[in-house]
């Protein structure tokens, strides 16, 4: 079975040594679903990476009196550092197993439309969260901030709807070779077709909707999105709390429009999951906890979202 699994940005910490310390735990349930047989194509979020190197990039150019860098180029360094660690750690637990299988990251760029109603309206968290006096000197200082699901404030930028996975033939080409493709890191680069070029947007495309349409252009059997969470709740946080084991399309969207899921945390979740069995009817996509995903996958946990 060919499965794209898409792992949360959070789950990867908040610094290069907390991310290299969790990584060693977090690549053994990936590395398990590889090791039963399947072939698995990794995407990963980049949400508080993204942040912490926007930011020390903002400092050089203030301080040093350096360009500035955009998300964009931020966004790809991100892809290159954290594919590096995930590369390491999955390959040492690969050859813990005595699985022969390389692994690889690409830096990957996602076609995303010029004129995508997003770009007038920024919505995306990305970075650290702040206090609410922390969010209004940001705000003065012309960065677009709001709250993020109780959690706190985070700057926010535009997050236009994935078209196409760029190196989408070299993925494929990879796979086929029996490798572990790591992709679309961040969501991809996002990037457009203007006047004949190719030109980065000032944006970061969601993990889960990247993953999501990668997951249909390389045709894969199963989208697993991976949470803090092991199944998905209505009523969250209330007395009379409720986890989903399974939904059809048609009571997503219900859920959708009753505002059971927050817009920075669940929701684009269960849109990407959606996205994908709309496109892909006899398919099925799996949110649940990257600690059970191995259980989730074995039909023990989770959430499962089919069409029908």
């Amino acid at each position: 079975m060919k499965i794209v699994v898409a792992l949360g940005g959070n789950a990867l910490g908040n610094s290069v040594s907390e991310q290299e310390r969790i990584l060693k735990s977090t690549v053994v349930p990936i590395v398990d679903l590889i090791a039963e047989g399947h072939d698995v194509v990794l995407a990963h979020g980049n949400g508080p990476q993204v942040g912490m190197i926007k930011l020390a990039m903002d400092v050089a150019e203030q301080n040093l009196g350096k360009e500035g860098v955009p998300i964009t180029e931020c966004g790809a360094m991100s892809q290159g550092y954290i594919g590096y660690h995930l590369q390491r750690f999955l390959r040492d637990e690969l050859q813990r197993r005595q699985i022969e299988k390389e692994v690889v990251t690409i830096v990957t760029e996602v076609l995303v439309d010029s004129d995508d109603p997003a770009f007038a309206n920024p919505r995306k968290p990305i970075g650290s969260f702040y206090s609410k006096e922390e969010a209004d000197r940001l705000a003065a200082a012309g960065y677009p901030v709001m709250e993020d699901a109780g959690r706190g404030y985070r700057i926010v930028v535009a997050s236009p709807l994935p078209q196409k996975i760029v190196q989408i033939k070299t993925i494929e080409n990879l796979i086929n070779a029996g490798e572990l493709v790591i992709t679309v890191g961040g969501g991809g680069i996002p990037v457009a077709i203007e006047d004949g070029v190719t030109v980065g947007k000032l944006a970061v495309i969601d993990k889960d909707f990247a993953s999501a349409k990668l997951a249909d252009q390389i045709n894969a059997d199963l989208l697993v999105i991976l949470t803090a969470v092991e199944k998905v709740a209505i009523n969250f946080g209330k007395e009379n709390q409720e986890e989903i084991s399974e939904m059809n399309y048609a009571e997503a969207a219900a859920y959708i429009e009753s505002g059971e899921f927050a817009p920075g945390s669940m929701l684009p979740k269960i849109r990407a999951a959606m996205s994908f069995v709309e496109q892909n009817r006899d398919k099925r996509a799996l949110i649940t906890s990257l600690e059970r995903a191995k259980e989730g996958f074995n039909g023990k946990t989770g959430t499962w979202i089919r069409y029908e």
